[in-house]
């Protein structure tokens, strides 16, 4: 009860921290994206160093940080309301499906949209917040990050089972040839429906739901026990839990091809598929750990004046999550100026930077003038179902 005392502390206050771990990852996030040409560099694969670099770096690791983040922030909404007196459950339902209607405008645009699945899966956590046990919310996230629907479809597919061996559903994507040669209306259309399932298939069959799961409960539980505001308290399970997250990067990192090739050569390619995704899994979750713990250390530390504006886009994440894509999507679909086969890696990344440099002054300069990003004064004018949140920033008198 004293941790989650204490954990509530700053609860009248922003955690800097936790933004600007959000803005790390947003970042990251946003790299991988312009790499990927938003995805259509999947139509057609031209490896480098610096898009491995950056899928190295960030692939998975990002959207795993987010998810961390979005469990933490589930909590001190939550605690924050239960301090005045007040169940906080049935708003934060509704904040709930006013997020998914946002992810499900954005997703019209580009379909590898995120919100809808945070929002969705976000209310299994009102299931999880009357759990008050911590060790019982630590063993669940345990079970979810160990990947046990992917260990029941290994061991059937390496038994030969049919349901096991078929080719994943994601790997049909009906959207791609309409984002690379088609009209808005057309990518409009396939966004509506059926360009989506090949994302939603990709979460379920790669295990990402599950992951997730994993991450929204180990996020709570960070809010309970006060770990970011406190993070002088955790130095030693810092240093202890970065060792042993870098070390399972660094094995897994030189293991799980060799590993996986081996498992499909002795029980079948669909076996050796679902042992690559366990193992995949595994590094983004090593690799989230270590990223996180380092940036809590280098925030701590003499470091921080670099990371510190990084908080300004965690502050915006809602805004420039949807701002990215309304604006680079059209750069590289057909429906717009078709440059996703035209930009080599490097210009791509150089692009990407520019950008991000940019979002960085931008984001300065609007907290310095208003108190939330649009698109956050909106979500929570909506919330609470009034206008009166303050947008505007008061001058200094």
């Amino acid at each position: 009860m004293e941790a989650e005392q204490e954990g509530a502390r700053d609860l009248g206050s922003r955690l800097e921290v936790v933004d600007m771990l959000r803005g790390f990852a947003l970042t990251g996030l946003f790299l991988v994206h312009m790499i990927e040409s938003y995805e259509l560099y999947w139509k057609r694969p031209d490896g480098g160093p610096l898009g491995d670099t950056i899928y190295l770096l960030f692939m998975g690791k990002s959207f795993s940080l987010l998810a961390l983040c979005f469990g933490f922030s589930f909590y001190i909404l939550m605690e924050r309301a239960a301090r005045k007196g007040q169940d906080f459950t049935a708003r934060f339902a509704w904040r709930l499906i006013i997020l998914f209607a946002i992810g499900f405008l954005h997703a019209l645009v580009y379909r590898g949209d995120i919100i809808q699945l945070l929002s969705a899966m976000g209310f299994l956590l009102l299931l999880f917040h009357r759990v008050k046990n911590n060790r019982v919310l630590i063993a669940c996230a345990v079970l979810f990050l160990a990947q046990p629907l992917l260990w029941i479809q290994l061991i059937a597919a390496a038994n030969g089972a049919a349901w096991a061996s078929q080719m994943p559903l994601h790997y049909q994507d009906p959207g791609m040839d309409i984002y690379t040669g088609g009209d808005l209306a057309q990518t409009l259309q396939v966004n509506l429906w059926g360009g989506q399932w090949s994302k939603w298939w990709f979460m379920v069959e790669s295990g990402r739901v599950m992951q997730i799961m994993g991450l929204y409960l180990t996020g709570m539980v960070l809010g309970r026990t006060g770990f970011f505001s406190r993070l002088g308290d955790f130095t030693s399970g810092r240093w202890a839990g970065l060792g042993l997250a870098l070390g399972a990067a660094l094995v897994l990192y030189f293991v799980r091809d060799g590993l996986t090739g081996w498992f499909a050569a002795a029980h079948g390619a669909a076996a050796g598929r679902e042992l690559g995704y366990i193992l995949g899994s595994w590094f983004e979750l090593a690799g989230m750990t270590s990223w996180a713990l380092i940036l809590c250390a280098v925030y701590l530390g003499a470091g921080r004046v670099l990371i510190h504006p990084l908080a300004a886009i965690g502050r915006l994440t809602l805004t420039l999550y949807l701002l990215q894509s309304l604006v680079f999507v059209p750069v590289f679909y057909s429906f717009g100026l078709g440059l996703w086969d035209d930009w080599s890696q490097a210009t791509r990344l150089g692009v990407g930077i520019g950008a991000v440099a940019i979002q960085l002054g931008a984001a300065a300069w609007w907290l310095g003038r208003f108190q939330y990003g649009p698109v956050e004064w909106l979500w929570r004018a909506l919330t609470y179902t009034t206008t009166g949140i303050p947008f505007r920033r008061k001058a200094a008198s």
